[in-house]
């Protein structure tokens, strides 16, 4: 069964800090593939680190691995943020994925989670070190 995710839930769900250390392919409607770094992820969406924007809009497939396996979506690409020389970074949110997918990114986001640490010179939470 495929999930449809909500487009406006009523909690935010727990985000995960990944920096750029995990890997994503996109693949556009019309086809254009792109390599990009997660930046940070949700159960509802993330945050990417392209090299060029893609239009706010475009519907997508993004394809992550995480230590429970590979985790596939389609999603909304949403306004891009920041806009850099050599990158920008653009949220995404998304719309559907397989029962699979969605169990391995609950599985991976909960984990992640679940390995923060707190810094104790500062009581911050450090960056989850990868899906």
């Amino acid at each position: 069964m495929t999930h449809f995710l909500p487009a406006y839930a009523v909690k935010r769900s727990p985000r995960v800090q990944l920096n750029g250390t995990v890997g994503a392919a996109i693949h556009s409607e019309s086809g254009q593939h792109e390599r990009a770094r997660l930046q940070t992820i949700s159960l509802t969406g993330g945050l990417l680190e392209l090299r060029c924007a893609l239009a706010a809009g475009d519907f997508v497939q993004i394809a992550f691995h995480t230590r429970a396996g590979v985790v596939q979506g389609m999603a909304e690409m949403l306004p891009a943020m920041h806009k850099f020389n050599s990158a920008c970074l653009q949220p995404f949110r998304f719309i559907a994925m397989g029962d699979d997918d969605h169990r391995r990114l609950r599985m991976s986001v909960s984990s992640a989670l679940d390995r923060v640490l707190i810094d104790p010179a500062t009581d911050r939470p450090k960056a989850a070190p990868g899906l």
